[in-house]
């Protein structure tokens, strides 16, 4: 089934904004050739400044994870955390059905 993965990041210091676009950018064109890969989109908050959320969206959460684990994205993904501060959020959402909650 299908999984969204929502990817939270703060940008507390909006210098940092120049050395991190980058990085977010060969993220994103290097997901897009992974294996599962549907579609992803990438969000600014606008009332909490420095808050940017991405949606991406995957064929199962073994193929989010396995590009998530994988030694290309790790390497920059440490980058961002660096130069963030913090460690990247990342929550997993399944779609529901016509409504119906699956069972935990």
């Amino acid at each position: 089934m299908a999984v969204t993965v929502m990817i939270r990041r703060n940008f507390a210091e909006k210098e940092k904004a120049a050395e991190l676009a980058p990085l977010i950018v060969k993220l994103r064109s290097l997901a897009t050739v992974q294996p599962g890969y549907i579609t992803g989109q990438t969000f600014r908050c606008i009332d909490a400044p420095g808050e940017y959320v991405v949606l991406s969206t995957w064929n199962s959460a073994e193929e989010w994870e396995r590009w998530r684990s994988s030694d290309a994205r790790r390497q920059i993904q440490e980058r961002i955390d660096d130069l963030l501060g913090e460690k990247t959020e990342y929550i997993l959402y399944e779609p529901l059905v016509g409504g119906i909650i699956p069972k935990a």
